[in-house]
């Protein structure tokens, strides 16, 4: 997998864990900061077709687009490439398995995984917690 991040940074946005809990649902800190994972087939943007932004509930980054998004039939929103330095890629080898983590560049926080079995023209599905989004309609 490429790394999305290169020479260009964003300003991260770090907060101490009692601010988190504030900003954040139960759900949202679960998933956001603890690298939880909703069950499939049940987040509020999976079947959301609107045009707009997808955008991190921690820190209000643009993630993805809904251009990019598809139906994986994998249970959790789905796309093929993220907003142009959006999310930061790391190594994951828990529960025994070697997966790609997505998190926000700006706030780190856990979004889901990528993988290497999407359509065109990337190939790749990331593979996207709803409680990890905030959903912006376009204008």
């Amino acid at each position: 997998m490429s790394g999305i991040m290169d020479d260009q940074e964003i300003e991260r946005l770090d907060l101490p864990e009692r601010a988190w809990r504030e900003r954040l649902s139960d759900q949202q800190y679960h998933v956001l900061r603890e690298a939880g994972t909703e069950r499939p087939f049940t987040g509020r943007y999976l079947n959301n077709k609107e045009a707009g932004e997808y955008r991190c509930a921690g820190c209000g980054e643009l993630l993805f687009d809904s251009s990019a998004k598809y139906d994986s039939g994998s249970g959790w929103p789905s796309f093929t490439e993220p907003a142009s330095h959006a999310v930061s890629e790391h190594g994951d080898t828990s529960h025994g398995m070697r997966r790609v983590e997505v998190r926000c560049a700006r706030c780190d926080g856990h979004l889901g995984h990528v993988f290497p079995d999407g359509p065109g023209p990337t190939g790749l599905r990331y593979c996207v917690n709803s409680a990890s989004l905030d959903f912006k309609p376009r204008k």
